[in-house]
């Protein structure tokens, strides 16, 4: 279980650093070689999608409730933006999304 979930923080970092380099060179004048770090966060994003142990879409669905509050911390260290109450009310029900799509006892 704990693999799993550090699989998805990594692969969640992986995407926001991926969107957020793009961001960086299109909205606060950052240098066109962000784009080249940024692509290749992209590529790793992808490929670590492809090393979780369940089917793709139970992995994709499960993905968004672990990228919301990576999000929402990215918020408050990319961009000094202190989340609210609400805020992390919000991701924790993402997480517990997260839980339930990931770890619920399945049949074989």
């Amino acid at each position: 279980m704990l693999k799993t979930l550090l699989l998805f923080l990594i692969t969640a970092v992986a995407e926001i650093v991926g969107c957020y380099l793009p961001y960086l060179w299109l909205r606060k004048g950052g240098s066109v070689w962000l784009l080249l770090p940024a692509a290749a966060s992209l590529a790793l994003f992808a490929w670590l999608l492809t090393l979780h142990p369940t089917a793709s879409g139970r992995v994709y669905a499960a993905y968004g409730g672990v990228y919301v509050t990576v999000a929402i911390f990215w918020l408050w260290w990319a961009d000094a933006v202190k989340p609210s109450r609400w805020d992390l009310f919000g991701a924790a029900l993402c997480l517990a999304g997260m839980a339930v799509i990931m770890f619920a006892p399945r049949s074989a």
